[in-house]
């Protein structure tokens, strides 16, 4: 049985920064590709970045470019989503996900984290 646990989340003031954990079980992290997104109130899930289980490469969405990064510890089965230079607008619910592809369906979700960005 395949799972995703996201942790890592919190309140931040703006400004600062926050390392976001994906863990799998039940799969190796480089077998799918892993896609990070999250959702705020009111607003539809938003596709922030993945990591491409070949060959490491990755994308990000404007939003974040710059700020966030993906990166993948195969011998801890985790990757890992470091945030800095938060703003407000970045709280949300973020989710990890596995799949085949980074703009494919993807097959795993986990259960999130609450980032909150606020002074």
């Amino acid at each position: 049985q395949v799972q995703l646990v996201e942790s890592g989340g919190g309140l931040v003031q703006p400004g600062g920064s926050l390392r976001l954990s994906c863990t799998a079980s039940g799969v190796t992290v480089d077998y799918y590709v892993i896609g990070w997104f999250r959702q705020a109130p009111g607003k539809e899930r938003e596709g922030i970045s993945c990591i491409s289980s070949s060959d490491d490469s990755t994308y990000y969405g404007d939003s974040v470019k710059g700020r966030f990064t993906i990166s993948r510890d195969n011998a801890k089965n985790t990757v890992y989503l470091q945030i800095v230079r938060l703003k407000p607008e970045d709280t949300a619910v973020y989710y990890c996900a596995a799949g085949p592809g980074c703009f494919g369906g993807y097959d795993y979700w986990g259960q999130g984290t609450q980032v909150t960005v606020s002074s």
